[in-house]
């Protein structure tokens, strides 16, 4: 006598069992200790004279944007 049940694999398939046997899952996982080590370094030199460097030259492209945009709209009409 034969019972008609689903297991569950790589793929799904029926699969026929006895009624005295019991299908089951099983998991397993292998857990493996993580450690994140931190370490605050200082900022060397050049890298305040880059962040430096970054914010003179975004300053002046944002402002050269600004500049030509406000020209375009306010400059005068010819007839």
């Amino acid at each position: 006598n034969a019972v008609t049940v689903y297991q569950m694999l790589e793929q799904s398939q029926i699969v026929f069992y006895d009624e005295v046997n019991v299908p089951e899952a099983r998991f397993s996982y292998d857990m493996s200790p993580m450690s994140v080590v931190v370490q605050k370094e200082g900022r060397k030199w050049y890298d305040y004279l880059t962040s430096l460097c970054a914010i003179i030259g975004g300053t002046f492209t944002t402002l050269g944007l600004i500049d030509a945009t406000l020209y375009k709209v306010f400059k005068p009409k010819k007839l």
